[in-house]
């Protein structure tokens, strides 16, 4: 079987391709809306799904969507539109715990799987200079929660409980052992 990763995200081609994993990558456009009241976990998987689904497949191929979001006090936090919204969700993470969900859907060979993982960052508290000097960098603009934990911002993390590629956008070592090695 062949893999098609179905996202555009060079970290998680970086992530496959760091494991040895050979993939092939293939985007579709896929509506990234969430429907209300859905529960992050059940989220991520959702919008999984919809990209997998987005991505034509041969029979011998097996597409591998995923979605990751960061969540704190139960509300998701997404993209950053602009700065000022980059600066208030690094403001509200500082020196508090959150949740970085990723949801994994993989379809292919007659059959399709659906998980979410989660990992557990906690931040050190930080001054509005290091978030300044943070939002004056690209980093925090094309990430769930305004930050990359593998980046600048790896010197804002206290710790994580959990995988720390499912932060970086993708659980590998779930993906191998659920989808690849299975």
């Amino acid at each position: 079987m062949k893999l098609v990763l179905a996202s555009k995200s060079p970290r998680r081609s970086e992530i496959l391709k760091n494991a040895g994993i050979d993939f092939v990558v293939r985007v579709a456009d896929a509506d990234e809306t969430i429907p209300d009241g859905t529960r992050p976990e059940d989220a991520v998987v959702f919008l999984a799904a919809r990209k997998a689904l987005a991505v034509e497949r041969a029979e011998d191929e097996i597409v591998l969507g995923a979605d990751t979001i960061v969540v704190l006090d139960d509300k998701i936090l997404g993209k950053p539109k602009d700065k000022e919204d980059a600066y208030n969700m690094i403001k509200s993470l500082s020196g508090r715990v959150h949740s970085v969900f990723t949801g994994v859907c993989a379809i292919g060979n007659g059959t399709s799987l659906t998980f979410a993982e989660e990992t557990r960052v906690e931040f050190y508290p930080l001054t509005d200079e290091e978030i300044n000097e943070y939002l004056d960098t690209d980093e925090p603009y094309d990430k769930a929660g305004a930050y990359g934990i593998q980046g600048y911002a790896s010197k804002f993390i206290r710790g994580i409980e959990g995988d720390y590629f499912n932060v970086v956008g993708l659980p590998v070592s779930s993906v191998y052992k659920k989808i690849i090695k299975k």
